[in-house]
């Protein structure tokens, strides 16, 4: 991808560009009439209902990873729901396609598995990961990296991640979870108000649904005028019936959700008491010269190949994949990466990042815009302000295996991004990525890995002008 197409987003561009004027809009200050309206153009819902359901697709990965660092490590849980819910708002608002905000997950699991890391150790964590890729982004050499990383290495990562939350959701689903210590407690019933039954039900009727999802042919985008014969000439024989079109535009993954929080009242109805209105208290997290020490050294080192692979480059190129229309650059990501956990982390909130598999659920339950992501931010922000940390009690008795299965398809949609290997050497590179990083439980080895059969490849059919692997 050449400089002149990377990402930048769209209200930069606009104000760039000599073409469009920049009179200020008297309703709006001193920002450009344009930047306004593209603001809002990329807030507007292309269909209500299928943008709401795209809302639920990240819940599988946010709740339990939050939920847990609430309940085990005392995280402000109404500081993180406030914060995040902003991030939405403003990451929808700039790119215009349902980008992610999640929790970074190393730094979660360091937290849940080690008792003395505590919530200064996960703020310091926070603020030196996202310090580095903020640097990183404004220096150039994000974008750097993104040029080096070769196709089919990204692809090993997003389907190695994807099958790892494909696996996490099925022992999700297949066993009890005692989430604030991150175990399974054993195997689960098959009846009862979170049981085996009750997954599979709904994940049955999630692909009743919405089916295998929008096929779309990565690498072989057509022009919209055969796009439109296509269209004209196969229109009777794709055109849906009345009940394909009834039961596609159930909101299945919203539908899904809600019957968990129902579930939730019922498994104990006594909830409405431990209730308490109000948002929690903001302060400035204290950190200590050992927290620092040791949030750079537990968190921060396993964390930033992760975010650098799976939240920056990883996004990137699968933002690209599923909203061809528009352009997104490695700076961009990197540096809302880096300014939401310099600013947020100080107060309590956890810290947080982009995400390919968030992105992958949503576009999985329909999420096609901004909209999508601004309206989940508002719902995370007035929970945040009416209910503060009281709500982890009600997301305590939410149906795990519900989880799971929201789990489940965005891991598969994900995973699914690496179909389009068209060489045997493509697919070697994949798998051998993908392997290592399951097998090892680390992106960066997998990564490590990816690229020495890449250069190994490339090394043996350079004498023949043969690539091995197409680059970004």
């Amino acid at each position: 991808m050449d400089d002149q197409n990377l990402y930048v987003p769209q209200t930069q561009q606009l104000s760039q560009n000599p073409s469009h004027e920049t009179t200020p809009n008297p309703t709006s200050g001193c920002i450009p009439a344009k930047v306004v309206h593209q603001l809002r153009t990329n807030l507007v819902f292309r269909s209500r209902w299928a943008e709401l359901n795209g809302a639920m697709g990240d819940l599988g990965t946010y709740i339990p990873i939050v939920l847990a660092l609430t309940l085990s490590r005392n995280l402000n849980l109404g500081t993180t729901l406030i914060f995040t819910g902003i991030y939405n708002f403003i990451t929808g608002a700039i790119y215009g396609v349902p980008m992610p905000v999640q929790p970074m997950k190393s730094i979660a699991a360091v937290a849940i598995s080690n008792s003395d890391f505590g919530v200064p150790e996960i703020m310091a964590s926070g603020i030196l990961t996202g310090g580095i890729l903020f640097l990183l982004g404004v220096t150039g050499l994000m974008r750097l990296a993104y040029k080096l990383v070769p196709l089919c290495v990204v692809r090993g990562i997003q389907l190695a991640q994807g099958l790892s939350f494909a696996l996490t959701a099925v022992k999700y689903i297949r066993k009890t979870q005692d989430l604030p210590k991150s175990k399974a407690k054993g195997e689960r019933p098959w009846f009862g108000l979170d049981g085996l039954v009750l997954a599979i039900v709904c994940a049955c009727f999630i692909i009743l649904v919405n089916g295998a999802g929008e096929e779309r042919c990565h690498g072989h985008r057509q022009s919209s005028e055969s796009d439109q014969q296509t269209e004209e000439g196969d229109d009777q024989e794709k055109r849906p019936s009345r009940w394909e079109r009834v039961v596609g535009s159930l909101p299945s993954a919203f539908m899904v959700f809600l019957l968990g929080v129902i579930l939730a009242f019922i498994r104990k109805p006594k909830l409405v008491n431990h209730i308490e209105f109000g948002p929690s208290p903001i302060e400035v997290v204290k950190i200590s010269s050992r927290a620092w020490k040791n949030g750079f050294i537990k968190g921060t080192i396993p964390q930033l190949p992760l975010s650098i692979l799976n939240s920056v480059i990883a996004v990137c190129k699968l933002s690209s994949d599923l909203f061809p229309e528009k352009d997104f650059s490695v700076t961009s990501l990197s540096v809302t990466v880096g300014l939401m956990n310099v600013l947020g982390c100080w107060f309590g909130a956890m810290p947080s990042c982009h995400g390919a598999g968030g992105l992958a659920g949503q576009y999985k339950f329909g999420g096609r815009s901004g909209a999508c992501v601004a309206l989940l931010g508002a719902a995370k922000t007035v929970l945040g302000l009416v209910l503060g940390t009281s709500l982890a009690v009600i997301l305590d008795q939410f149906p795990v295996g519900v989880l799971g299965v929201l789990l489940l398809f965005a891991g598969v949609e994900l995973a699914m991004a690496s179909r389009d290997m068209k060489s045997k050497e493509e697919s070697f590179v994949v798998l051998i990525c993908t392997a290592v990083s399951l097998v090892g439980s680390s992106a960066a080895l997998g990564f490590a890995c990816g690229m020495v059969a890449y250069l190994l490849l490339g090394l043996r059919k350079l004498g023949g002008g043969i690539k091995p692997c197409s680059a970004i």
